[in-house]
């Protein structure tokens, strides 16, 4: 596993990032961390990486403590890969090629290996038609794909990604909630912190709620949304298909021996399920 321990940080001047938290990402889950501005979620992701050190506490990786020496560094960043939310600030290269395969390269691969790499993470993300592209040129979901395709391409374990549906329309959320299930079903685990919570509940195996820099609850979609006290201790509100599908089943319009639907699809297949049965 990936995991902190105890971990605090503090930025300067006193403010207080994380508080004693504790967290584990575990092969190949999905898991969506969700909290307010200034929760602590990118934080979290950032000592994840290794890109912050804290103050107290540890990061491990397969049950080793993480060294912050340049080998030690560099192993976590060849399993642990961080895509952050603006994708102006991990692009510099003049062509998608050149920029998704900058990570193998500095792998010291081979040249066929590292243009196998970025063609699968290209495909992985639908962006194959790209490869020559000029950065400049790219829309600003295309330039999200890119930046997502050149940690892909270095085949990281845990992929760490802020706030990934940030100034996506919502067919270009839907295009990116696709790639990162393929990648997810080739066994790597993804974290995400994000704010959208419809999108958390329709994706994610477990949901981490963060409060003042601490783990306010922990648990599955389920578990977590179906605590509307706390949802609004936290400032938060539950997912739109949540509250749709317990008013259907409150209304006997689904059937509450199923499944609590997670997505759009799943609600109208339900509905349809319902209908079909002998009255």
């Amino acid at each position: 596993m990936l995991e902190m321990q105890g971990l605090d940080y503090a930025y300067p001047g006193g403010v207080i990032a994380l508080a004693d938290v504790s967290l584990a990402i575990r092969p190949g889950e999905k898991l969506a961390i969700l909290g307010a501005n200034g929760a602590g979620k990118s934080t979290l992701l950032n000592i994840l990486c290794g890109a912050l050190r804290p103050a107290r506490g540890k990061v491990c990786l397969e049950g080793r403590e993480l060294r912050y020496d340049k080998l030690g560094l560099r192993y976590l960043r060849s399993q642990v890969g961080l895509v952050l939310q603006d994708p102006d600030d991990q692009l510099f290269a003049a062509s998608v090629f050149e920029d998704v395969s900058f990570g193998p390269a500095n792998l010291d691969l081979g040249s066929d290996e590292i243009h196998a790499r970025v063609d699968a993470a290209l495909e992985a993300l639908e962006i194959a038609d790209l490869r020559e592209r000029p950065t400049h040129m790219l829309s600003f979901g295309q330039r999200k794909r890119v930046a997502i395709a050149g940690i892909v391409a270095m085949r990281p374990r845990y992929l760490l990604l802020d706030e990934p549906s940030a100034g996506l329309d919502p067919l270009g959320v839907e295009h990116l909630m696709s790639a990162l299930a393929r990648i997810s079903a080739q066994g790597t685990a993804i974290a995400l912190a994000t704010h959208d919570v419809d999108m958390a509940y329709a994706w994610a195996d477990r949901i981490v709620i963060f409060h003042n820099g601490t783990i306010a609850c922990s648990g599955t979609a389920d578990q977590v949304f179906n605590d509307a006290t706390l949802l609004r201790d936290l400032r938060m509100r539950a997912p739109i298909i949540w509250d749709v599908a317990q008013a259907l089943r409150a209304g006997g319009m689904i059937d509450a021996s199923l499944p609590v639907p997670r997505d759009r699809e799943s609600v109208l297949t339900q509905l349809g399920r319902f209908e079909s049965k002998p009255r």
